[in-house]
């Protein structure tokens, strides 16, 4: 289930008239762009090697200069692309936490052995991460109380019966 690389931005926009970026953060800690000075970009299917130099980094937004994008103009053709880093350079997760690359694809059961399908999406919702099962068939809070068991490894998710028909919002 394992992904190379991991996406933890986009850009959004040029900033200023030097050739920086406004980049999204696709990362609980917008931090983790402070110190980076190396990722990649994907571009057109291809991740793209570049150096970076991060000017700043807040919760909403991480304003960033990519070697070889020195005007607005160059920089105005990175709108909407991802910057990258190796799986092997990505910050290390608390426990009980996981990369939403990882639990994308993943089988979702519950203790009672049903098989709902393959979890397609997170939504991130401000107060808890939402799963979406199967495009959307099922959706379930990421709440500690339903979920039993995540295996990323084996690409498993199994969560409580009993809680599930309380909270999960079924598609009828």
């Amino acid at each position: 289930m394992s992904a190379a690389y991991l996406r933890i931005g986009q850009i959004v926009r040029t900033h200023g008239v030097n050739g920086a970026v406004k980049c999204n953060p696709l990362t609980d800690n917008p931090k983790r762009f402070l110190g980076l000075d190396r990722a990649f970009l994907e571009l057109r299917g291809e991740l793209v090697p570049v150096r970076l130099k991060v000017q700043s980094a807040t919760e909403g937004a991480v304003i960033l200069f990519i070697d070889g994008y020195a005007s607005p103009e160059q920089a105005a053709e990175l709108k909407n692309v991802y910057i990258c880093v190796e799986r092997k350079d990505a910050i290390k997760l608390p426990e009980y936490t996981y990369f939403v690359a990882d639990l994308i694809g993943c089988r979702v059961y519950d203790t009672e052995g049903k098989d709902y399908g393959v979890l397609t999406d997170v939504l991130e919702t401000g107060a808890n991460d939402v799963y979406v099962i199967e495009n959307g068939r099922l959706m379930v809070p990421a709440l500690k109380k339903v979920l039993h068991e995540v295996n990323v490894e084996e690409g498993r998710i199994v969560f409580k019966s009993e809680v599930l028909r309380e909270v999960g919002l079924f598609e009828d």
